[in-house]
């Protein structure tokens, strides 16, 4: 919802020499795409030196996901992390990766399982090298079981977990999200399973482990008790819209604008001064809709009724009349809208930083806030290879050798 006083984007600037909370804790990524970045951007925000190892002439898929010519994904998700273009497959890059790995803390991959193993560079080898190192290994399936072969994209898994099929309405055939949802659930997960690996090693005096971080069990351990509910009910949870299955009214509903509005009456409180603000305190002295177990039962008919309420008024004179009296009524609104929002503005959710190609970049703050030892923007996200030179000389690669690995293939370099 735009607002003609909302204030402009915060402007935020990169400073390479801010530090963080993970500011000695040393990253290998060797992962594409969603998942294994997101484990790597949540390390990155806070301080961890992660260096993205991408493959020479091509670097990370996430490159090419080009929006209006730019890769909007890229310079997102790659922010505050370092390029290392190396083709480690065999011979001297292989050599140069395990040099790197004994002093690295956390190493993420998102080969097909087995993969690793077949270069050299399986957790025995990489634990031989460095006892102490995390190694997160991203993959659809998991690195056991009957379909840890199987490369796994997130439609996949989002379609198999029970998502999809719970996921749209009764009439239409299960809805996909529109985004990299398993992928980016799982990134999270990852994120926070590393450091707790991490604190075995630092505080307990352990050894490094392997995390099989699925696509699949993130995005399943999310849906909520749906195997005790089978159990219960004897069906699994129906696609119901924007409805809930445990709660009413709930939903999304038009405006006589053209806009929307989203309302959740979950407490029998809330639903009370709903009624009470609509003038139909008579909905509580019938017995269809006195209770939340009996308009979870009778949905579709106290649905129609605050759907005709909703219908009368433009989206602002709902949200007026709503938030005055404190039921929970918000705006649906669409990134158009949260650019110019009060709320994602003035709590600098939305923030721009400086960029090559659009001058300023908006994107997404630091998430979570620490009150003490925040996250930084430190580095945009790199050119292809970008810091190959220095990450190299730090296990002894000279500009001679560089000069020949370059040429071979081995690695990528910007000039100097």
């Amino acid at each position: 919802m735009a607002t003609e006083t909302a204030p402009a984007l915060a402007r935020h600037d990169y400073t390479p020499a801010a530090a963080g909370p993970l500011q000695d804790v040393r990253v290998l990524d060797l992962s594409r795409l969603v998942a294994g970045n997101i484990v790597t951007h949540v390390l990155a925000d806070f301080g961890a030196d992660v260096v993205k190892v991408e493959s020479p002439g091509k670097g990370d898929d996430l490159r090419a996901w080009i929006v209006g010519g730019v890769p909007t994904y890229w310079k997102v998700y790659g922010r505050n992390k370092r390029s290392l273009a190396l083709d480690y497959r065999s011979g001297r890059g292989r050599e140069l990766l395990l040099s790197l790995v004994r002093e690295a803390d956390i190493l993420v991959e998102n080969f097909v399982p087995g993969k690793l193993e077949k270069m050299g560079l399986g957790p025995q080898a990489l634990h031989a090298v460095n006892p102490r190192l995390v190694i997160v290994r991203v993959s659809g399936w998991g690195q056991t079981g009957p379909f840890s072969h199987k490369p796994g994209f997130g439609t996949l898994v989002e379609a198999m977990s029970g998502f999809a099929a719970m996921n749209g309405f009764p009439d239409r055939e299960p809805v996909l999200p529109p985004l990299a949802l398993a992928d980016m659930i799982s990134g999270v997960y990852g994120a926070s399973a590393a450091m707790i690996a991490l604190r075995e090693v630092e505080v307990r005096g352990g050894l490094g482990q392997v995390i099989d971080l699925s696509l699949f069990e993130p995005i399943h351990a999310i849906l909520g008790p749906e195997a005790a509910n089978l159990r219960l009910n004897g069906r699994p949870t129906l696609r119901n819209g924007s409805k809930a299955s445990n709660t009413a009214p709930r939903n999304v509903y038009p405006c006589s604008d053209g806009k929307f509005v989203a309302l959740s009456a979950s407490m029998q409180s809330m639903a009370e001064r709903l009624f009470h603000v609509m003038g139909r305190d008579d909905l509580l002295a019938d017995p269809r809709f006195a209770t939340n177990t009996a308009r979870v039962q009778n949905n579709d008919a106290i649905d129609a009724i605050v759907a005709e309420f909703m219908s009368r008024r433009t989206q602002a004179q709902n949200l007026a009349l709503f938030d005055e009296v404190g039921v929970t009524v918000g705006p649906v609104c669409d990134a158009a809208d949260l650019m110019a929002h009060p709320y994602p503005l003035e709590r600098q959710v939305l923030v721009e930083l400086p960029d090559e190609d659009m001058d300023r970049l908006p994107m997404h703050n630091i998430v979570p806030r620490l009150s003490g030892t925040p996250g930084a923007f430190r580095l945009p996200a790199p050119g292809l290879g970008q810091h190959t030179r220095e990450i190299l000389a730090t296990v002894g690669v000279g500009e001679v050798e560089l000069t020949a690995l370059a040429r071979a293939g081995t690695v990528a370099v910007p000039p100097a």
